[in-house]
């Protein structure tokens, strides 16, 4: 099951279907995987809080993954996104809200499923599968943006 918690307005303004996108993006992520995940939209102060208590970094970010533990199955964990910090990303990458939000929920909850990117080959895996998923919810490689707006 995808819960999807809208806490922040500003989300559903922007994007009139934010929580079919955003549960889109969860399942596709998930596959075949079975447990329950909650993605919280949320304001860029509730992300900076939970990023200080939990991570010692005193900002807000883009999207932030809590997985549950192992005894909680079959919750599998929480992703949070701020919308003030994601809208202004998606528009500083030329990328829509909805393709950007989808990329952050795939990539929130594969970190849920044990996913990471500490290292660069941790990196390239990651990213081809977050490709892979995207590229079947017809959003582009975000990467490659990424990539056109660093040059």
């Amino acid at each position: 099951m995808i819960e999807i918690e809208l806490e922040d307005s500003a989300w559903a303004e922007a994007l009139p279907d934010v929580e079919g996108v955003a549960r889109r993006a969860a399942e596709a992520a998930l596959g075949v995987v079975e447990g329950d995940v909650v993605v919280l939209l949320t304001e860029d102060a509730a992300v900076r809080d939970l990023n200080a208590r939990f991570r010692d970094k005193d900002r807000p970010t883009n999207v932030l993954s809590f997985p549950a533990a192992e005894t909680a199955f079959p919750h599998l964990g929480d992703v949070v996104l701020g919308f003030a910090y994601c809208a202004a990303e998606a528009e500083s990458q030329g990328k829509t809200l909805a393709d950007h939000l989808s990329h952050l929920v795939v990539h929130g909850v594969l970190h849920l499923l044990g996913r990471d990117h500490e290292d660069d080959a941790e990196a390239e895996e990651m990213e081809a599968e977050e490709r892979e998923i995207l590229t079947a919810l017809g959003v582009a490689d975000p990467y490659q943006i990424e990539r056109e707006v660093q040059s």
